[in-house]
């Protein structure tokens, strides 16, 4: 297929240009001016007044439209990541939350064996978010079912046959490095979250190999001016930090200074978006521990600490886009490029171009997204 008129997002300008798309095989065949591919034998389709954006990248999520990536069954797991898809989230690093080991790993088990079908986002990996964490900073996260992070649990089957693994931990309880150690040796990414880690433990952190700060900011010690921790610790180095872009996690004034210190291409926004997202509100359970969910805004019955949002990452890009004042073009490549390069993915989805995933967002307006149209592994999604 060849898609001709429209004007489609070049990552590395940050800007639109009129280009034509040869898409077959679901991969991205070719890039070029005008005309560059007329004298393909293929069908084409005129794709003029539409501004053309790669599939968001969602690095950091839970679940949507009443299920999660603990819980859930094949079929739901089906119902969740097609619902993504039709708000342009054309990628899920599937995140599992904390729940009793043997449970993770059934459902690590069932995300590697899943294929997703032809109207449902792909899983280029699994996320790991629980039971590694500071019991200080464990935010919606059961108490009881926290444990230290101990080396040999990585020898666990399922997560050796991970696609991608990147596992969210509290370094600063790896007392001797082996963990980290044993982490990168199978392949798998870091990063440093539900953390009490000082500036000087970040620090170590980043020398054991993460390759991100997991939802900056949030259960981590806030930035002091006689204890940088963290948080200064993310905005002084060269590691990608996760935000999510709501407004309520992060005042919007916190945005835009993690935006000034990192820029996009060291921001992967998330959605960290849990059952109740896309649903009503209600009662759930995230982390082992009930919540309640009202006005969209979720927090634990027992000590009203946020538990994950319920935002779609097409929506994070857009208020990411207003707290910063920044345009579209400079805010979705912390929901393409970023996220990517984040699990190194790169190669595979994160921009339009040459030999990548044809997951494409097309919009009839270059400032915000409004999907009208996806297309999935180079098949259009029914919206």
């Amino acid at each position: 297929m060849i898609l001709y008129g429209g004007q489609v997002f070049r990552t590395e300008e940050r800007a639109f240009a009129p280009m034509d798309l040869w898409i077959e095989g679901g991969k991205i065949r070719g890039v070029g001016a005008p005309g560059a591919f007329d004298k393909n034998d293929s069908e084409r389709m005129d794709v003029t007044g539409y501004w053309i954006i790669p599939g968001l990248i969602d690095v950091h999520t839970h679940g949507r439209v009443g299920h999660d990536f603990v819980n859930a069954t094949s079929e739901k797991v089906g119902e969740m990541l097609a619902d993504y898809a039709r708000h342009g989230v054309t990628s899920v690093m599937a995140t599992v939350e904390t729940a009793p080991f043997e449970k993770m790993m059934e459902m690590v088990d069932l995300l590697n064996l899943y294929e997703p079908k032809a109207n449902e986002a792909g899983i280029p990996g699994v996320h790991l978010e629980g039971r590694y964490m500071n019991p200080e900073k464990r935010g919606a996260h059961a108490k009881d079912l926290l444990a230290p992070p101990v080396a040999d649990e990585l020898d666990a089957k399922p997560l050796g046959e991970c696609k991608r693994l990147h596992i969210s931990v509290a370094l600063e309880m790896d007392k001797d490095g082996s963990f980290a150690q044993k982490a990168r040796s199978m392949g798998a990414t870091l990063g440093l979250g539900h953390t009490t880690a000082t500036y000087a433990e970040a620090k170590e952190a980043e020398a054991r190999g993460i390759v991100s700060y997991t939802h900056l900011y949030n259960c981590m010690p806030p930035l002091h001016h006689r204890d940088g921790g963290a948080v200064c610790a993310a905005f002084e180095g060269d590691r990608i930090v996760e935000l999510i872009s709501d407004g309520v996690h992060i005042s919007p004034e916190m945005i835009r200074l993690a935006y000034r210190a990192k820029g996009v291409d060291g921001i992967s926004l998330i959605s960290d978006s849990i059952a109740a997202a896309g649903y009503a509100d209600g009662d759930y359970h995230v982390g082992g521990l009930p919540i309640t969910v009202k006005d969209g805004i979720a927090r634990t019955k027992e000590n009203g600490a946020l538990a994950g949002s319920t935002l779609a990452l097409d929506q994070a890009v857009n208020r990411f886009a207003e707290f910063c004042g920044i345009p579209l073009t400079e805010a979705v490549v912390a929901a393409t490029k970023t996220p990517a390069k984040q699990i190194g993915a790169y190669d595979e989805i994160g921009s339009i171009d040459e030999g990548k995933s044809a997951d494409l967002i097309l919009m009839r307006s270059s400032d915000r997204i409004v999907p009208e149209k996806i297309m999935l592994r180079g098949s259009w999604l029914s919206l």
